[in-house]
């Protein structure tokens, strides 16, 4: 424990210490330094899984909860080629139910996001506050500037193989299917991250996510909880479509009136489309849910911000689907296919995707 704390602790100095400096004379270097102490925070608190399983003083529920975190992350590594490397290993015990509140916002006439910049990752169109009053703050002044926004929890982060990455309590306090799945969905991660990409390296984990969870359940002989993963992702899929078409839409009342004389104009047409939006997922996609109860159709929020944050997750799930299907259905080796089509153009990979798919997929080059 000594040898561990102090590794940790010397690690800590480096990352505190580089952003030191930026964080007195920078807004973005202030952030990064709050980030880092939380970070650490957590990483400090960590705690050895496999001798938590093995303690007799934890509780059955939370031994059976971390087992079946160590089988998912064996998984993973085993059979669907993710570098699990030492992350999920451990745990951390938080002292409240949501781990960050994640903050997005768009211009209300256009879809065009606000974004972040951010040392490695690039720039993404959101931005993670532990602080949860800090991220109410920076929702207002966003709003006040005028600009829509969604603030929503996330119960899990991953540092993309630069830390190993904690097991939290807010994921432990999910159901199995969602623990195998946020597993699954952050180790993919590690395997593939294309730097200022966040809209396909989210929604390319959200489809590994889900179909390598489906995969675990069925190795496991658990054909409930298998099909149960798979109705779920139906459910995604199907929004996600949904809100791909709300956002061509848009994206074409926009530019087909342009400047800012034609602000007013565009508001009203935004309403209206979102109106018809919101009609089509009451009367029409609602219905076909499997595990969302359709009650909650008239109240999910529509407007530019949370558009544009859903479709971080879901965007492209069909073009993922079909080299699925391409492959024989093998998550393993549509995992590969993706990446090699995706290296072969970074600048845009939904596109690359999308012109393979349209191709008939031929091999790309390595």
């Amino acid at each position: 424990m000594g040898r561990r704390a102090g590794m940790i602790g010397r690690l800590l100095v480096v990352l505190l210490g580089g952003v030191a400096l930026l964080a007195v004379v920078t807004p973005i270097g202030r952030y990064l330094a709050r980030g880092a102490v939380a970070e650490g925070q957590i990483l400090w608190r960590r705690q050895s899984i496999e001798r938590m399983v093995a303690d007799p003083a934890t509780d059955a529920g939370t031994r059976a909860k971390l087992q079946l975190v160590l089988e998912a992350r064996r998984f993973a590594a085993d059979s669907l080629g993710l570098p699990a490397r030492e992350a999920f290993t451990q745990f951390t015990r938080l002292e409240h139910d949501t781990l960050v509140l994640v903050l997005s916002g768009a211009y209300r006439d256009q879809l065009r996001p606000v974004t972040w910049w951010f040392p490695v990752v690039g720039r993404v169109p959101y931005r993670g506050y532990f602080d949860f009053a800090e991220a109410k703050d920076a929702e207002a002044a966003l709003a006040a500037s005028g600009f829509d926004t969604y603030l929503r929890p996330s119960p899990a982060f991953s540092t993309l193989g630069f830390f190993n990455d904690p097991l939290l309590s807010t994921t432990l306090g999910e159901d199995s299917l969602d623990i195998v799945n946020t597993v699954v969905h952050e180790l993919t991660h590690n395997r593939f991250y294309a730097k200022g990409q966040a809209v396909f390296n989210e929604s390319f984990a959200s489809f590994v996510g889900a179909r390598g969870a489906e995969r675990f359940w069925r190795s496991r002989g658990d054909s409930t909880r298998a099909r149960r993963t798979a109705d779920r992702w139906a459910d995604d899929v199907l929004l996600g479509a949904m809100w791909e078409r709300t956002y061509r839409t848009l994206d074409s009342a926009f530019q087909a009136h342009p400047g800012a004389r034609a602000m007013s104009h565009r508001l009203a047409v935004r309403d209206s489309i979102y109106a018809r939006a919101r009609a089509v997922l009451v009367d029409s996609i609602a219905p076909q849910w499997r595990t969302i109860d359709r009650r909650a159709a008239p109240r999910v929020r529509l407007d530019n911000a949370a558009l544009m944050a859903r479709r971080i997750y879901a965007t492209g799930l069909d073009d993922f689907e079909r080299v699925y299907a391409r492959e024989a259905r093998e998550v393993r080796r549509t995992v590969e296919r993706v990446i090699a089509i995706v290296e072969a153009a970074p600048a845009d990979p939904g596109a690359a995707l999308r012109r393979a798919m349209q191709a008939g997929e031929p091999e790309p080059a390595r």
